[in-house]
C-alpha cells in the first residue's frame, strides 16, 4: 500500500463537509492482473434526480522540487486510473483533487490549461486549511 499524500485527510474532510459519503480510502481496483489504489471513492445522493453521484479522487500535494515532472507523473497516473475506471467502475467520475495554491500558481499555465483541456481532467480544489472544497473544475 502506498503512503498517503499529506493532504489527503483534509480532502477526505472536506468531501464530508460538503455532505459526501466516503465509500473507500481507498478505493482498489484490479484490471486484469495489473492492481490500482485510488485515494478515496466517494458517493452522494441527489434528492431531486433520485440518484447518486459517485466519484473517485486522487490527492496530490505537487510538493516535488519539479512541479512538471509531477505533473507529467500525474497526468499518466490519472489517465490509466480513469482507464481502469471505465472498466470496474464506468459510474465513477474521477478528479484530481489539489489546493488553490497549486492550482493558482501551476495550474492556471497556458500549457497545463492545455492538457487539462486535451484530456478533459476534472478537477477539485480545496483549501487545506480549512478543510473545504473551493471549487470543481469540470
Amino acid at each position: 500500500m502506498s503512503a498517503k499524500d499529506i493532504f489527503h485527510d483534509a480532502v477526505r474532510s472536506a468531501l464530508e463537509k460538503d455532505r459526501w459519503i466516503i465509500t473507500d480510502d481507498p478505493l482498489f481496483m484490479r484490471v486484469g492482473d495489473v492492481n490500482f489504489q485510488i485515494d478515496l471513492g466517494a458517493e452522494k445522493i441527489i434528492a431531486a434526480e433520485k440518484d447518486n453521484r459517485k466519484i473517485a479522487v486522487e490527492v496530490k500535494s505537487f510538493v516535488a522540487k519539479s512541479e512538471v515532472k509531477e505533473f507529467h507523473l500525474t497526468l499518466g497516473q490519472i489517465l490509466n486510473y480513469r482507464s481502469a475506471l471505465r472498466k470496474i467502475h464506468p459510474n465513477r467520475i474521477l478528479y484530481l483533487a489539489i489546493t488553490f495554491e497549486v492550482y493558482d500558481s501551476f495550474f492556471r499555465r497556458e500549457f497545463v490549461q492545455d492538457v487539462i483541456a486535451e484530456h478533459q481532467l476534472k478537477l477539485l480544489i480545496f483549501d487545506p486549511n480549512k478543510e473545504e472544497i473551493i471549487t470543481w473544475k469540470n
